[in-house]
């Protein structure tokens, strides 16, 4: 895990907001979005590890992008769900075009096939911490690891 936290480092400290068009932050949650469809505003906190508030404050910067939205879930009026937009999902494109310069660099030392396999596992120990009745997680770009 240390080892995931440096190589994280190293991508953050490659990436910037003008390279991306938006922050990393953004990015990372709209990717989760896009592979969560509808998901509750709950669940997105659960997986960020980040309290009510800060997940309030963080729709609230994409829905003021135009990114995304959050609409009452219409089996529990208590709940919200938060959807990408047209336009989130198009600048996320965007935005993962340019994450897969860093991404090069970063993961330079790998092959083709060590970056699949890389991804596999990846993809697999996110799968075995998420909820389990979400649909597969499929992250990134066409590296798979965005």
């Amino acid at each position: 895990m240390v080892l995931l936290t440096r190589l994280a480092k190293q991508v953050y400290r490659r990436t910037n907001e003008e390279q991306l068009g938006m922050q990393l932050r953004h990015l990372v949650a709209l990717t989760f979005l896009r592979d969560h469809e509808a998901c509750p505003q709950q669940e997105l906190g659960d997986a960020f590890c980040m309290d009510a508030n800060n997940v309030v404050l963080l729709l609230n910067e994409l829905e003021d992008l135009g990114y995304a939205t959050r609409q009452r879930d219409p089996l529990d009026r208590r709940r919200h769900v938060v959807q990408l937009t047209a336009a989130g999902r198009s600048a996320l494109e965007v935005a993962e075009r340019a994450q897969e310069t860093v991404e090069d660099d970063v993961l330079r030392a790998l092959d083709e096939e060590d970056r699949k396999i890389l991804w596999e596992l990846l993809t697999r120990a996110l799968r075995g911490v998420e909820p389990a009745d979400g649909p597969p997680v499929v992250v990134g770009a066409a590296t798979g690891l965005a």
